[in-house]
């Protein structure tokens, strides 16, 4: 029986359970369930703080879990990253006093706060810089610079609002872009029942990216379309009955969705319409 765990709380909790839903497992209905066992899939599933999941994970005490990529790497756990989400996304980067730094060289010397220390101090041993200290605080770290226990912060910046009111500006490029990501033990083979976990989630990744494009449009006008909508490998093409005009399907990014019903319509394509994808195996 392959054993996952997954988030209990927290920005990745019910996206994990959202996706896992959609890819045909069986999901709890009561936040305080901590162990759920799905049968029909032959999985059992343990709900975990998203700070443990690689803890157990590098220990071997679950096959799989689903963690961000941040806290992967800040566990220093025997655990690696086997296959990207999609969701939950963050970039982490370096923040100081308006004007104090311009460069991650400036951080020699000074103190570091965050709440990723083990990660943050791999980066900047990466890169040869020495700070005085890595200051470790749960919460908030911008405060920590006004409060004196720190002259430089690590933290997750996403429009910057809240760092630029404190009087604080970001620096140097991105310490890291995290996402939630899928992982398994380091060294140990790969369990029973991964693979196919594998594709599941993959399926619900590429129906949650693409759509099902259908139009109709003259033969002579069959490569200008299909050009346009290339489609993930290859579009199909079908003659229609009347024997001038082509039915063609083809996937589209859900993304580019709307430009790309707006080129086909220029080309001399009609009857253009959108499905959703519920489930993919490519």
């Amino acid at each position: 029986m392959l054993r996952i765990a997954v988030p209990n709380k927290g920005s990745l909790s019910t996206p994990a359970t959202e996706m896992l839903r959609e890819a045909g497992y069986r999901q709890r209905r009561d936040n305080r369930e901590l162990v759920l066992t799905d049968v029909d899939n032959d999985v059992e599933f343990f709900f975990l703080r998203p700070r443990d999941v690689a803890v157990y994970v590098g220990a071997g005490t679950v096959d799989v879990g689903i963690t961000g990529r941040d806290l992967l790497l800040d566990s220093g756990a025997e655990a690696v990253e086997h296959l990207p989400l999609g969701f939950a996304g963050s970039t982490f980067r370096f923040a100081a006093p308006a004007g104090s730094a311009t460069q991650v060289e400036d951080i020699a010397g000074k103190r570091v706060a965050s709440s990723y220390t083990t990660l943050v101090a791999g980066y900047l041993a990466r890169q040869g810089i020495e700070p005085s200290a890595i200051v470790h605080l749960d919460g908030a770290v911008e405060s920590s610079v006004r409060l004196g226990v720190a002259d430089v912060i690590a933290d997750v910046v996403e429009t910057g609002s809240t760092l630029r009111a404190a009087g604080m500006e970001v620096f140097g490029e991105p310490i890291l872009r995290s996402e939630a990501v899928m992982i398994r033990h380091a060294h140990q083979d790969e369990p029973v029942g991964l693979d196919v976990l594998t594709r599941r989630l993959q399926g619900v990744i590429t129906a949650r990216e693409y759509v099902l494009l259908d139009y109709d449009v003259p033969m002579e006008l069959v490569d200008a379309a299909v050009a346009v909508t290339p489609g993930f490998e290859s579009p199909t093409v079908s003659p229609l009955h009347n024997g001038h005009s082509a039915a063609v399907r083809s996937m589209v990014r859900r993304a580019d969705t709307n430009r790309v019903m707006d080129a086909l319509y220029e080309v001399g394509a009609r009857g253009i319409l959108v499905t959703s994808i519920l489930a993919s195996r490519l």
